[in-house]
């Protein structure tokens, strides 16, 4: 039975989902703009996109032993956060208003509620329900971003049950002050275009504290060089995020308009500035540009841009990205002379680079930013900044404990020598390790079975 925990939680879901009556939607607004929907429709396959890109340009960084188990846990998330945003996460986000901190979770329970009509408040010109499925995906990506931190040392069961208490604990408030019309930072006037605040800076800064929570991986005490798995997985998976970010970015526009054209444009260019500007600050402090500091600054910039893509010129865009990437880069080579174990630089590069973003959001937006004149908006940013900084980190924190007392976070020391492929899932990049996948099998199919440094090469 305590094995079977699992199949118990899905088969409750299972009957909830065949037996709760689906209620009609309670707020009904003007009619569905076909165009709006159909580039929303867009958008959210291209902000889903990113969650397999994100696999992959995590997955080719780290050690070939632990490439599996990387990609998995993003797409794990993938699965894990959709039926927890159906059963509830909606409804805690975007659902009546508790004091502009949390939605009731009984408006959309089980999307009872979430129709195909427009909704006056949340999608005046899209059907409900698509404006839900677009930011089920923003729900999804956000604890896959973490993973980065505690690659090659976190248990897979841990993991899984971190994730859900974060979504619940942690994203659902973030998201539900910032974007609710009712939410408390909304109503302070603080600005989150598509997710630098809510998605970024919450994950940078649990994944901050889960480096912390889960110390040091060996290699890392012996300051053991770290070998890329597979460079064209990197490439591959910046080509695909930065493909689906025009979708996170210019979809959160909800329309098809000029507005979600100028949050295209200062996406990409604020990626390109950011790409560019890291391989010249590794260049003049002496490091060969190289594709793997390509790829790292270009996300930067797309994370910097985030919250502040429909609020800046193209040409600020510029300032965005080059910015963002300096002060990832400088926070990046000082993490690695201290004995902090962010596998895969996720605080320097998504916690600050969505700190920048904020930031400049305050300095630079049209109309209310600092650089015309106003003070409220950049004062209101700052007192966020700091809200969210430290319920991030703390609430992340906490949670990490919590787990911890539940299942073991961190996989033991032989099992993080094996590598979390095989010790986690039984398999290795290419083709299952029967042997290992599979004890009670015959001596001659386990005699078969290729051995972990033989079921793949390793890319030049």
């Amino acid at each position: 039975m305590k094995k079977g925990w699992a199949v118990a939680v899905l088969a409750v879901l299972a009957v909830l989902g065949a037996f709760v009556t689906p209620a009609a939607q309670v707020k009904q607004g003007g009619p569905i703009n076909a165009a709006d929907t159909a580039w929303i429709l867009t958008a959210t396959a291209l902000v889903l996109l990113m969650t397999p890109g994100l696999s992959f340009f995590y997955g080719g960084m780290v050690r070939l032993k632990n490439v599996v188990s990387t990609l998995l846990q993003s797409y794990m998330a993938m699965a894990v956060i959709t039926l927890m945003w159906v059963v509830v996460g909606f409804s805690l986000c975007f659902g009546d208003s508790f004091h502009g901190l949390i939605g009731d979770p009984r408006t959309f329970f089980m999307f009872s509620g979430v129709g195909g009509e427009t909704h006056p408040d949340l999608a005046p010109t899209i059907p409900l329900m698509l404006f839900a499925l677009f930011q089920l995906k923003f729900a999804i990506i956000t604890p896959a971003l973490i993973t980065g931190a505690f690659a090659e040392r976190v248990r897979f069961k841990a993991y899984v049950l971190f994730m859900v208490l974060f979504s619940l604990f942690i994203y659902a408030p973030l998201a539900h002050w910032t974007w609710h019309p009712e939410g408390f930072l909304r109503k302070w006037g603080v600005l989150d275009f598509a997710g630098g605040t809510v998605v970024h800076m919450s994950a940078g800064f649990a994944a901050l504290a889960g480096a912390l929570v889960l110390g040091r991986r060996k290699v890392h005490v012996e300051n053991t060089p770290h070998t890329p798995a597979n460079l064209p997985f990197v490439l591959l998976g910046t080509g695909m995020l930065w493909f689906g970010w025009f979708g996170f970015n210019a979809g959160s526009a909800l329309s098809a308009s000029s507005l979600a054209t100028l949050a295209f444009a200062t996406t990409n260019t604020a990626s390109a500035s950011a790409m560019l500007t890291w391989m010249a600050f590794d260049w003049m402090r002496g490091r060969k540009p190289n594709a793997l500091g390509a790829c790292v600054g270009a996300v930067v910039g797309l994370v910097a841009v985030t919250p502040a893509a429909g609020f800046i010129t193209v040409g600020q865009s510029i300032l965005v990205g080059f910015v963002a990437s300096v002060v990832s880069n400088a926070a990046a080579h000082f993490k690695s002379r201290t004995a902090l174990d962010d596998t895969l630089d996720v605080f320097p590069c998504h916690g600050l680079g969505g700190v920048v973003g904020m930031v400049l959001t305050g300095v630079l937006a049209k109309d209310v930013g600092l650089i015309t004149g106003k003070t409220d908006t950049f004062l209101m940013h700052l007192l966020a900044l700091g809200i969210v900084t430290v319920f991030s980190f703390a609430g992340s924190y906490l949670l990490y404990k919590v787990v911890n007392l539940i299942v073991p976070l961190r996989v033991t020391q032989a099992q993080e020598e094996e590598g979390l492929d095989l010790s986690q899932h039984g398999e290795t990049v290419g083709e299952t390790a029967v042997a290992a996948a599979a004890p009670e099998a015959s001596p001659a199919l386990k005699a078969e079975a290729p051995t972990p440094e033989r079921s793949v090469p390793v890319p030049a």
